[in-house]
């Protein structure tokens, strides 16, 4: 158990510094990690050091992100508007769902990570359009589309604890067209924002067993929680000196597609 878990913590650590850069926290990863690594449930338990660690990277991060003025508090505050609710809601959809959370999480996951890809690819060859010398045909901010698309993150973020980056970052390039750089700090400050939202509603939702599985692993959560944040910091500062926003977004790309298949791979048994 000792070997797991050392190699669950590298893991952890290299989660937050390869995420970070991209404007996603990680929760795609620290789920599976801390589900297959350490054999934890899952379940609201599991959910609530998920988006604890997310909301790590995402502070350390973004914080990064907002000293380098790469980020847009106006698309941040309409946003907050579909985002907020959208956490509480998931929340709520846990609770229902109950012991069936297992197979919803991973259907979820699937759907969730097969329109990030869709949309990720589109915004890339437009992209290299507008890099060929064409005009973009609109900048205008569509505020109700944004709105429902940060809802379904901020839905999707306690549903499935993570960031939501995976979709914050794509509606925001979308709807709110900004540059990738803008768009990975300013969903960073989303998850700021709503994951410790969405982490005090699943802590008041939890049933007092569960209370006791995370005082037993207290103090080994507040060791990941420290590397993650060693590793989102030295991640961030990585990305915004040496990655392009090309190359950001091919490995945004990159991650994305390779959770993917290891969802594919669970939920067909192979």
């Amino acid at each position: 158990m000792i070997a797991e878990t050392l190699l669950v913590s590298v893991c952890i650590f290299s989660v937050a510094f390869m995420f970070a850069p991209i404007g996603m926290g990680g929760g795609m990863l620290f789920v599976p990690l801390l589900h297959y690594g350490l054999g934890w449930e899952i379940n609201g338990a599991l959910f609530a050091v998920s988006l604890t660690l997310t909301s790590v990277v995402s502070w350390g991060s973004g914080l990064a992100h907002r000293k380098e003025k790469h980020h847009d508090d106006e698309i941040l505050k309409i946003g907050l508007w579909g985002a907020i609710p959208g956490a509480l809601t998931g929340v709520a959809i846990v609770v229902f769902i109950g012991d069936k959370i297992d197979f919803v999480f991973k259907l979820l996951s699937m759907v969730m990570i097969t329109w990030a890809i869709i949309k990720t690819v589109r915004k890339m060859k437009s992209d290299q359009i507008l890099v060929q010398g064409e005009t973009a045909t609109s900048s205008q901010v569509e505020t109700l589309q944004l709105q429902i698309g940060t809802g379904i993150g901020g839905i999707l973020s306690s549903v499935l604890a993570i960031g939501a980056g995976v979709i914050y970052v794509p509606v925001l390039r979308t709807f709110a067209n900004l540059e990738p750089r803008k768009a990975i700090g300013t969903s960073l400050h989303f998850m700021m924002i709503v994951v410790p939202v969405a982490i005090f509603a699943h802590l008041i939702a939890l049933p007092s067993e569960m209370y006791s599985k995370l005082s037993q692993e207290f103090l080994l959560i507040l060791i990941f929680i420290g590397l993650t944040f060693l590793g989102s910091r030295n991640g961030a500062q990585y990305g915004m000196k040496y990655l392009t926003e090309q190359r950001l977004m091919q490995i945004f790309l990159l991650i994305i597609v390779v959770v993917g298949i290891r969802y594919i791979i669970d939920i067909s048994g192979i």
